[in-house]
């Protein structure tokens, strides 16, 4: 499974690249006015920051909404850096820009999908990463999880190529079921990731082992 930071903060993606596990970001134009980051120039300046810290793989959202202008700035956003990966909306238009991409030889990241249909749909446009929000999901009542399961299973029916990427990633326990069922990405928080690392009995046991060595050191 990869591991995708959610976050336009460049010091929690430094962090996480350092913790050696990072394998991508993932932004959006909430993100990036939570840092503070607003106008055009100052956008993709601050794309290319991120870009010159990762290895690969940075989704970069257009604003857009109908097909020209996604593909306008879609194009301007993948000029960038090699790295970006143009995030589009599951939208009509959103489809038709992704099969474009596609052919262009363009990444693409389809996300706000809340559907086992609307992610065949973007399997089939040829969508390099599919977005369920999972999260978003539980906050209606219903079970997030539950789609990762459905589209898991049809994109193994088909052979699909689209790999799917869980958003909306609230907690350790979301992370550890979408290994589960076979998700091929999570973006999630900083704190998700690290929270991996956490466990009582490692806290004790590890206690325990230096105050034996403090004994035994006479200390």
């Amino acid at each position: 499974m990869k591991f995708f930071i959610d976050t336009a903060n460049l010091d929690e993606i430094r962090e996480a690249y350092d913790l050696g596990v990072l394998d991508g970001v993932t932004t959006n134009p909430s993100l990036m006015a939570k840092e503070g980051i607003t106008g055009d120039e100052k956008v993709r300046a601050h794309y290319k920051a991120i870009c010159d810290i990762v290895d690969d793989k940075v989704s970069a959202e257009v604003i857009a909404t109908d097909y020209a202008g996604m593909i306008r700035e879609g194009k301007e956003l993948a000029k960038i850096d090699d790295k970006i990966v143009v995030k589009i909306p599951m939208i009509k238009d959103g489809i038709k820009a992704i099969k474009y991409f596609h052919g262009e030889g363009i990444r693409t990241n389809c996300t706000l999908v809340f559907s086992a249909g609307q992610a065949i749909l973007a399997a089939k446009a040829g969508a390099t990463y599919l977005s369920p929000f999972i999260g978003r999901l539980d906050d209606i009542s219903f079970d997030g999880l539950e789609l990762i399961g459905q589209i898991v299973h049809i994109y193994q029916n088909y052979g699909y190529e689209t790999e799917i990427l869980a958003a909306s990633v609230r907690h350790t326990m979301h992370l550890i079921k979408c290994a589960e069922l076979g998700a091929d990405v999570v973006t999630c928080p900083l704190k998700v990731i690290t929270g991996l690392l956490k466990h009582p009995l490692t806290d004790s046991g590890l206690a325990q082992f230096l105050a034996d060595h403090a004994k035994a050191a006479g200390k």
